[in-house]
């Protein structure tokens, strides 16, 4: 039976502040997933894609889970995508991580009604994602919250 979500827990747009404990989360999430680690710079990239200085705002949200003690405990990024099939577009979401002793308190069930109602705000019927095949927990967790898997194969093809 799932722990219920545990209401100390903030969750939040991030802010210019957060992004070295976001990058700092990215680089776990990567070595939880068994990736490479994020390139040098990102912090950087992350502020000028969440935080333009000038023109249209960003497409890139970032949410956080902030601890009751102040300490950011796990992020989710998302953004609009289009789905050519409906001819409309949907929210892309690109990640979601927490730390290993968050996990299993009702955190991710917060972070994961931040992003759709994110989506629901930009006006978007639904939200698409992926997990690792192996990771069964976060598959598990998808399902209880009433998602539906579609298999496919995620390719990756470098430009240069």
């Amino acid at each position: 039976m799932p722990t219920p979500a545990t209401p100390s827990f903030t969750i939040r747009p991030a802010r210019p502040e957060d992004l070295p404990r976001v990058v700092e989360l990215i680089a776990e999430h990567a070595v939880y997933e068994k990736a490479d680690p994020p390139a040098p710079g990102l912090a950087d990239r992350l502020a000028a894609l969440l935080f333009p200085p000038s023109g249209p705002p960003s497409r890139l949200r970032c949410l956080v889970a902030q601890a009751p003690d102040g300490t950011l405990a796990g992020y989710s990024t998302c953004a609009p995508e289009l789905s050519t099939w409906e001819g409309r577009e949907y929210l892309f979401m690109d990640c979601l991580y927490l730390t290993e002793e968050t996990r299993g308190q009702g955190v991710g069930r917060l972070l994961m009604a931040a992003v759709r109602a994110e989506a629901a705000r930009l006006g978007l019927l639904h939200i698409e994602w992926q997990t690792p095949t192996w990771n069964e927990s976060a598959r598990r967790f998808y399902t209880r919250l009433g998602a539906t898997e579609k298999d496919k194969t995620r390719y990756t093809l470098r430009t240069t």
